[in-house]
């Protein structure tokens, strides 16, 4: 289920992040982000608010620990 889908009701959403940590709700948005940017880091960065150095940072801890980094293209 895609945790940010622009139909969910807003309670609905708040509901899935009760319990998340930080961490986890940081790493779901980067990763879904990146994922509707289809993998472009440049364009996910931007959505965000964030430097390019920081996406590529949050990626390559997140793919380090073992989380699906969606691929480039």
């Amino acid at each position: 289920m895609d945790m940010f889908a622009p139909s969910s009701d807003p309670s609905e959403v708040v509901t899935m992040l009760i319990g998340a940590t930080v961490h986890e709700v940081e790493r779901e948005l980067m990763l879904q982000t990146l994922a509707r940017c289809d993998g472009n880091r440049t364009h996910a960065a931007r959505v965000l608010g964030v430097s390019v150095r920081t996406m590529r940072n949050k990626i390559r801890q997140y793919s380090a620990d073992g989380a699906a980094v969606p691929a480039h293209g």
